[in-house]
């Protein structure tokens, strides 16, 4: 007999803290890693200036993992607001919609960042696919994979409609091309690149599939509201 098969299945709670703790050594991974050109810009963030940080790739990363004990605690008050009002999978929905924020203005706030000669450069578009690709480099890729991750990942676990790779890749893409339009009309100095749209639009579809298993489905609770009251006996 398989003496294993008898062991009792861990906690929920033990999950939970195991998966915490998780999430806490990456972080410090992450931050680990990153340290040095973080603690470049944190003297200017702390002293609240606005250029030498929010203007700043490494500023602008420091801030998103600075907030992000108060997009705990938002997601955190959205779940108390809606386990209280009987809303089923609240602490899904309110991740889910603090997630898809916290994760994707960061990232929409450096892809709008203008260049070095913004209003005065003459707007520039690439519409050659893969043209652009090969002249962004790894961390390039791998930035514009990020851009909408946050929305591929989140969007389906909050959204029924959404809950498809090829909608959450049509969602990416056209998000990306708002964004590549609004850097050709406020001539920010940045190549508005169909190359970015495909990357862009990848990250949000691999990140939704790295979701899947927890996607909001049709077959789940359709509505936010509160759980219908059971009508009395007799």
């Amino acid at each position: 007999m398989n003496d294993n098969a008898s062991l009792p299945a861990p906690p929920r709670r033990t999950r939970a803290i195991v998966l915490l703790c998780a999430a806490v050594l990456g972080l410090a991974s992450a931050l680990f890693v990153v340290r040095r050109p973080l603690m470049m810009s944190a003297p200017t963030c702390m002293a609240g200036r606005w250029h030498g940080c929010f203007d700043t790739f490494n500023g602008v990363v420091l801030m998103t993992l600075v907030t992000v004990p108060l997009a705990v605690l938002v997601a955190w008050a959205l779940a108390y607001r809606r386990r209280t009002a009987g809303v089923p999978s609240a602490w899904r929905l309110s991740l889910a919609e603090v997630g898809m924020v916290h994760g994707t203005v960061p990232f929409l706030w450096l892809t709008t960042m203008p260049g070095a000669a913004p209003g005065i450069a003459p707007a520039r578009v690439s519409l050659v696919p893969l043209r652009d690709l090969v002249t962004m480099g790894a961390l390039g890729i791998v930035g514009n994979l990020l851009v909408f991750a946050a929305v591929g990942f989140f969007a389906p676990m909050r959204f029924t409609a959404l809950a498809s790779v090829p909608r959450i890749l049509a969602l990416g893409a056209g998000c990306s091309v708002l964004v590549e339009t609004a850097q050709y009309v406020l001539r920010l100095d940045r190549v508005s690149s169909v190359d970015d749209v495909l990357v862009n639009a990848a990250g949000a579809a691999l990140a939704g599939l790295a979701s899947r298993r927890w996607w909001r489905t049709a077959a789940q609770e359709p509505s936010d509201g509160p759980r219908p009251a059971a009508a009395p006996a007799g």
